[in-house]
């Protein structure tokens, strides 16, 4: 199992090890001491090697030349770590953690399957994308980065609760989700507060609920306060479905984890992509979105609290479209990823018969 830096790429990974090791499999993540998998990846129970190596983009010349170094020399000793235990196969989400153990896969014949997320492949995906033996997708257009006959819309692994998130209308207050994930989205969280006293103003029946993040909860918890407005503000929401089920729109960013969840969950949104993700992949996901009709889209630099104030007047007065946005976010919806992928892993790696996941539960909560 490759991929790791952020729980964006370790978690699907975990979901999909945990069917494999159902099936019978013996799993190994490989990844780095600094990323998310150090912590993930033996909470959950698995095995883990260690690799030295950093990222290539956007980088001084100096640091660049040191990341192609560690590069190439972890992929060399993970060669010849597949030379001694050769695996069946090499899954990976991408990253640039998981270039060495991808490029000794590719060194070795070793059967490679990639899930990629994002409506735009990342770095890892892109390059490796000729010799792939399956792509995992979740956006049909992410297809044309890969061989034909190759690639399946499978999705992103989601929790089963967010597949569990009912259809709701507003019932005379709109509740309005702000979230710009775990560590808080300072665009988002300053247009919110820009907007307090447009909404006070007018009157409007909404509600905020409002994860910030840690850096800015304080501040942006005593402003509201004394605003009067209804709603909460938090650091971090630990229960996220929940939160989602009582949402009538959610204003997020649009990494491949939250666009999932929304998409799980049916919820219209309005998404502000992260500007400075790598290769923009977050605007591609949410041109995908606005695309299907799930989502309203705004850049980064557009994102005020004017524009705030002013897109959530327009759908309070068109009831209908936030029911048909959260409709078309349904339709995109994937459950099953995790097995799906899984099926897939075993399908490229030729193992025998004694695997098999004809008997387990269903996956929609990722096991």
């Amino acid at each position: 199992m490759a991929g790791g830096g952020t729980g964006g790429h370790v978690i699907p990974a975990i979901a999909v090890a945990r069917q494999l090791v159902a099936a019978g499999c013996k799993v190994k993540f490989i990844g780095t001491d600094r990323g998310a998998e150090a912590r993930l990846v033996p909470a959950a129970g698995f095995p883990i090697e260690m690799i030295r190596v950093g990222g290539l983009k956007n980088l001084g010349l100096a640091t660049k030349i040191t990341s192609v170094v560690q590069l190439l020399s972890a992929t060399m000793a993970q060669f010849a770590s597949f030379g001694k235990q050769r695996p069946s196969a090499v899954f990976s989400m991408g990253g640039y953690v998981a270039g060495p153990p991808v490029l000794a896969a590719l060194l070795r014949g070793i059967p490679l399957v990639i899930m990629e997320p994002n409506a735009m492949p990342g770095a890892t995906n892109k390059w490796v994308s000729k010799w792939v033996r399956r792509a995992l997708i979740s956006f049909s257009e992410t297809a044309k980065y890969f061989p034909a006959g190759r690639t399946e819309v499978t999705g992103l692994p989601v929790r089963e609760e967010f597949f569990q998130v009912p259809a709701r209308d507003p019932d005379g207050v709109l509740n309005i989700l702000i979230t710009g994930g775990s560590q808080g989205s300072r665009t988002l969280n300053e247009a919110a507060r820009a907007s307090w006293p447009l909404f006070r103003e007018a009157g409007l029946p909404v509600r905020f609920v409002h994860q910030t993040g840690t850096a800015m909860c304080e501040a942006i918890r005593t402003g509201f306060a004394e605003t009067g407005l209804a709603g909460t503000v938090s650091e971090f929401i630990s229960d996220m479905p929940r939160a989602f089920a009582e949402a009538d729109l959610i204003v997020c960013r649009a990494g491949a984890g939250a666009v999932a969840e929304l998409a799980a969950a049916g919820k219209p949104a309005v998404l502000i992509p992260f500007p400075f993700a790598a290769d923009d992949h977050q605007l591609k996901n949410a041109q995908a979105f606005e695309k299907a009709g799930a989502a309203v889209l705004f850049r980064d630099q557009q994102w005020t609290g004017q524009q705030f104030f002013d897109t959530v007047q327009a759908l309070l007065g068109n009831p209908g479209r936030l029911r048909e946005m959260g409709r078309k976010a349904r339709e995109l919806a994937k459950p099953g990823a995790a097995r799906r992928a899984a099926e897939i892993v075993l399908e490229e790696s030729g193992v025998g018969p004694q695997y098999r996941l004809t008997d387990m539960r269903s996956d929609r909560n990722n096991g």
